[in-house]
């Protein structure tokens, strides 16, 4: 008992040592030299000026002020570009546009008369074509595509060719294409393209644009029959694919 309370006591009387002559070896805080990073000078906020906070060439990125020629600051170049690509807002949205849905597509024939189960017309091709409109194929787990192909855009192409007549001859029953409780005709006695026909088939307004290029592709074509079915055709194609 003894000698462990001795050793404890000479342990204590060692570390007091060592901690007594740390103590007189430190300076005391007034006569300490600061170092490199520290200031004696006391803490004053300074007022902001922008220009001490501006980087310059040596710590900045450099911004063009235009990319491939996107941004630019002439106003007629603008202009004219929007004359001739339309305005953001149309734009953005035919570079955004997706692929019709198949099931889209077949609600779209159906709404304009086509007969989308029958076995001769547009029927057979349109059911034989899921997989080339980019269907889903759901036993092997495959979703749906989005983007439009070459191979379905051709494929949807034929199909609204095949369709055309259908679509011709039953437009004027159609829900869809009622005004005021009266069905509308694509084209008239004359065979002339209506504004009406071309509003129910686009799914907006139709303009004189419109009507004078259905009026051309008719005229262009071998027959007349030919040239409504082509003009339909190529109507309800601009329409699915955001032209």
């Amino acid at each position: 008992m003894r000698t462990t309370t001795t050793s404890v006591f000479l342990s204590l009387g060692v570390t007091a040592s060592l901690a007594l002559g740390a103590c007189q070896g430190m300076e005391p805080p007034s006569a300490r030299t600061p170092g490199p990073r520290e200031s004696t000078e006391p803490f004053l906020p300074e007022a902001f000026t922008p220009l001490a906070t501006t980087g310059g060439v040596a710590n900045t990125f450099h911004h063009p002020a235009s990319i491939d020629n996107v941004r630019t600051a002439d106003a007629r170049e603008v202009l004219e570009r929007m004359e001739e690509q339309g305005p953001p807002g149309f734009r953005a949205r035919v570079h955004g546009c997706r692929k019709m849905r198949y099931a889209t597509v077949g609600r779209l024939l159906r709404g304009f008369g086509v007969d989308t189960a029958a076995d001769d017309g547009a029927g057979p091709m349109f059911r034989e074509a899921d997989q080339a409109l980019g269907a889903p194929n759901y036993a092997a787990r495959i979703p749906e595509t989005t983007e439009l192909t070459t191979a379905s855009a051709s494929r949807l192409f034929d199909l609204l060719v095949v369709a055309a007549p259908e679509i011709i001859a039953n437009v004027e029953s159609a829900e869809r294409c009622q005004i005021g409780g009266r069905g509308v005709r694509i084209f008239d006695d004359s065979g002339a393209c209506t504004e009406e026909g071309l509003t129910c088939l686009l799914g907006e307004p139709a303009r004189e644009e419109h009507v004078a290029l259905c009026d051309q592709m008719v005229e262009r074509a071998s027959s007349e029959e030919n040239g409504r079915v082509v003009a339909v055709a190529s109507v309800l194609a601009a329409a699915a694919t955001c032209e």
